[in-house]
């Protein structure tokens, strides 16, 4: 280790041995202080504050034992060398109880003892001096870091707020039929979203939405997508008459599609759409890479809904097919994210799949059931977003 001109104090009553150290310790790079007593050695060491200290132990006046106490009250970092031509072993333990950094026994033979001594007492004291910089750095970063998770939770609080205020009523009647739904964000914020909307007294369409990734970006993107939704229906008039509904499907999809991939929001999303007759009691609906599938709940069965396409935001120029399926009385229409899967017991995707549909089948429709049914109160730290969309039709 270079030495440098590392300031050391020498405190010895013994000429001879005093001016020795002094002498080596300077040809070795370092800086001396010395002094004859503890009382004139304590009064350097406050005014000029040496790195090391080496005391002898039996000195008149003030001892190397009081010496050590003074330094430690003084500066607890500094490291203090006890020298002693008396190897009584109590007064080894009692100054190494005391903190010293090292006992000598003198006449000091070999002077690269002490050399050595002295070094490694100096890197102590700069590892010490280190971890107690590194300590407060740590200290001034964690509440930096604090600060900003303050902020950041605030600001997805206030998110929070406004994905909450874009989501529809979470109960929806419609003459026969009601719609309601649930989204559990994994975090502050949600991938998920589900929306819904009239056209006239015939149709209303709603749609349920998993976007790519998780948190702020994710919950941006749905949105976005609740406002262009809305504006690509208001352009094109979708669902009023003018066209077949699968054109209006396709229509709709094709052009969400093609402005999420012009407004490069790095996202894609999967999604079910559907648009129920209210007239022919008839759900038509379209599928862009979701999973799982809606469920078809009816007094006589249970069963998954036919259906695929590719998600939206990856490719452009896309077509999407329409679905049909009849809506009897008491039969009820179930959609899900993807995040119900990961909360399954099952590992396999198809044993998931099986294990939702025979929870489905063993309870009521409505979403107090579905609740109840897969526990959905008891979901706590959930590894993904979870949204679910319950429409049922009343009658027997």
């Amino acid at each position: 280790m270079p030495s440098g001109s590392r300031k050391l104090l020498i405190i010895d009553d013994d000429t001879i041995v005093r001016e020795s150290v002094v002498a080596y310790l300077e040809d070795s790079g370092f800086e001396m202080l010395e002094a004859d007593q503890g009382v004139v050695g304590m009064a350097l060491f406050q005014q000029h504050s040496p790195e090391v200290v080496l005391t002898d132990l039996r000195m008149p006046s003030m001892d190397g034992l009081q010496v050590l106490e003074q330094v430690h009250q003084l500066s607890p970092e500094t490291p203090v060398i006890v020298m002693s031509g008396v190897g009584v072993m109590g007064d080894v333990v009692k100054a190494l109880r005391l903190g010293a950094s090292d006992f000598l026994i003198k006449p000091l033979v070999d002077m690269e003892v002490l050399v050595h001594a002295v070094e490694k007492s100096l890197e102590r004291r700069d590892l010490l001096a280190q971890n107690l910089q590194y300590r407060d750095e740590l200290e001034a970063a964690n509440s930096e870091l604090k600060d900003h998770l303050r902020t950041l939770q605030k600001d997805q609080e206030a998110g929070r707020r406004v994905q909450q205020q874009l989501l529809p009523p979470k109960k929806v009647t419609k003459g026969e039929y009601c719609l309601e739904h649930r989204i559990i964000p994994s975090l502050f914020l949600s991938g998920d979203f589900i929306d819904l909307a009239y056209t006239g007294d015939r149709y209303f369409s709603f749609y349920l939405t998993d976007v790519s990734g998780h948190g702020a970006s994710s919950a941006f993107a749905t949105i976005w997508l609740k406002h262009a939704t809305a504006e690509v229906a208001h352009t094109w008039q979708l669902f009023t008459g003018k066209r077949s509904v699968a054109e209006d499907m396709n229509i709709g999809l094709a052009e969400v599609n093609r402005l999420l991939l012009e407004t490069r929001l790095g996202h894609h999303m999967t999604c079910l759409v559907g648009v129920v007759d209210i007239k022919l009691n008839r759900l038509y609906y379209a599928v862009a890479g979701h999973l799982p599938l809606m469920v078809l709940k009816t007094p006589d069965q249970t069963c998954f809904l036919e259906g695929k396409g590719r998600p939206l935001g990856l490719f452009p120029n896309q077509e999407w097919q329409l679905y049909e399926a009849e809506l009897p009385p008491g039969s009820a229409v179930l959609a899900f994210s993807d995040g119900i899967l990961e909360v399954m017991p099952p590992q396999d995707l198809l044993e998931k799949e099986d294990y939702l549909l025979s929870w489905l089948s063993s309870g009521a429709a409505g979403m107090d059931n579905i609740n109840r049914t897969l526990k959905l109160d008891e979901i706590v730290d959930a590894p993904d977003d979870i949204a679910v969309l319950c429409l049922s039709r009343s009658g027997s």
